[in-house]
């Protein structure tokens, strides 16, 4: 497949998976972005085996783990917006990673979530 269309594909599955709530960088402006269009979001997000709730979940683990707030914010905004979670869903989400990654990393994230769920509740009013 010709790298193009991979960076193609990858682009409309990035819009996709983050609800058009990330502005995608234009092709040929960043190695690194047409390197995660092409590979990430081209060939990883699109393959079959595993929903793009499943992968959003597992992506909930290491991010929890490396502690990032931010991006777990991005995610957790996006998982609502596609429906992938309910808001009872996401808070028992930071549940379960508190007994995996400690109490030290999630604390952070529950401000996060609430902020997240705000947010979406309002824009869907």
């Amino acid at each position: 497949m010709a790298e193009s269309d991979r960076w193609e594909r990858g682009l409309e599955k990035f819009k996709e998976v983050y609800c058009g709530d990330v502005a995608p960088l234009p092709k040929g402006s960043s190695d690194f972005f047409d390197l995660m269009m092409e590979n990430l979001f081209g060939d990883v997000w699109t393959r079959p085996a595993l929903s793009q709730r499943d992968r959003r979940m597992l992506m909930f683990g290491a991010i929890a783990a490396l502690g990032e707030g931010m991006t777990f914010g991005i995610q957790a905004r996006a998982a609502l917006k596609n429906d992938e979670l309910s808001p009872e869903q996401l808070r028992e989400v930071l549940i379960h990673l508190t007994q995996y990654v400690g109490y030290p990393r999630v604390a952070p994230l529950i401000a996060v979530v609430e902020k997240q769920i705000a947010e979406v509740a309002a824009e869907e009013d």
